[in-house]
């Protein structure tokens, strides 16, 4: 079917190919970002060829892309490394020209990138992707191509990313789906607050865990360990526990403090679910006002988790979800942000 369907002028699906980077293709993928973001994109990076090339070479992205005869590039979709493990690449930063979004662009890039580069080209473990929730559009091919999808990002993506194609009306969530390419065994320590929602999501994975409930304090002496990241143009911060120490409440308070120092919006925090005492750190970031987020796979080549806090109002009723559980999923969140005290947060009051 996507054979008979035309794109612009004469020109048809069967005119392009989907392809690896050249660096060519710079020039190309620039002009693709300004006629779908204009000049709003805040990874400044895709505005510059040079550093197009640049991030190809060195690694630090690889751009998958749909390239007419020609040598137009109507799509691209990068893969890159954003986790703490070497072993997890994110699939994202995708776009395809308005004209071509009937002809099975997208499809294209996406079956290639997960059929045929990340496990042969690349050997990826784990790959996983954001898939924006202002439309299903992107959670149709997570689930044709293998992915689940065990947690949800609340209001990550500003509303001005999206103002030239006003395809929002409001911040946008975005589901995280995974797909498991080499398994790894492990322990996982649930924290006791989220244990039933969290079992329901190990249920569904495609990788093997031996599940245990997080009963264990720090020892006296630990050091937590961890970093921040900043966007802040979309004003989300990410706090990343590497390691889970007694100083924990101190450590995830000085690190909010910075959060909040740079005026970001939109709270995460990921912890390691390996820690025995892993329940410590969530039950801190329960009392600071976070709420569940959810499952990362591999994340620090053991599992991590996500919690989440807003100082902003999220859209809950605009989270367009594909999936049954994915529906669940939101019902449970929006609940836990309630008991976090939601509604005050969100309305600006601290």
């Amino acid at each position: 079917m996507e054979n008979d369907i035309k794109t612009s002028g004469s020109r048809t699906e069967n005119d392009i190919t989907v392809d690896v980077f050249r660096p060519e293709d710079a020039e190309g993928i620039v002009r693709l970002f300004q006629a779908v973001y204009g000049e709003s994109y805040p990874i400044r990076l895709f505005y510059d060829p040079a550093a197009i090339i640049a991030a190809n070479r060195e690694g630090r992205y690889h751009s998958i892309v749909a390239r007419t005869q020609s040598g137009e590039i109507v799509g691209v979709t990068h893969v890159f490394p954003s986790a703490p493990s070497s072993a997890v690449l994110e699939a994202g930063l995708g776009m395809v020209l308005k004209e071509y979004r009937n002809a099975g662009v997208n499809g294209r890039i996406l079956n290639f990138i997960f059929e045929e580069f990340a496990p042969n080209i690349l050997h990826v473990e784990e790959l996983y992707g954001e898939a924006v929730c202002n439309h299903t559009i992107q959670q149709k091919f997570m689930a044709r191509l293998k992915f689940t999808a065990p947690a949800l990002e609340i209001a990550l993506m500003p509303v001005e990313a999206y103002q030239k194609e006003q395809s929002a009306a409001g911040r946008v969530a975005a589901l995280n789906a995974f797909r498991c390419y080499r398994s790894k065994p492990h322990r996982i320590y649930l924290p006791a607050a989220y244990e039933p929602i969290l079992r329901q999501i190990y249920a569904l994975l495609d990788d093997i865990r031996d599940i245990a409930v997080s009963n264990e304090k720090a020892p006296d002496g630990a050091v937590s360990r961890g970093d921040l990241k900043v966007f802040d143009f979309a004003r989300v911060a990410r706090i990343t526990v590497q390691e889970i120490g007694s100083d924990v409440a101190e450590f995830l308070s000085d690190m909010e403090t910075r959060c909040l120092d740079q005026n970001a919006v939109v709270l995460q925090a990921r912890v390691n679910l390996a820690t025995p005492w892993v329940g410590e750190a969530v039950d801190c970031l329960r009392n600071m006002g976070y709420f569940f987020g959810g499952a990362l796979p591999r994340w620090f080549d053991t599992d991590g988790f996500l919690m989440q806090k807003l100082l902003c109002p999220p859209d809950f009723d605009g989270i367009q979800l594909l999936t049954d559980f994915s529906r669940q999923l939101l019902a449970f969140i929006r609940e836990d942000w309630q008991r976090a005290g939601g509604r005050m947060r969100s309305s600006g009051q601290l």
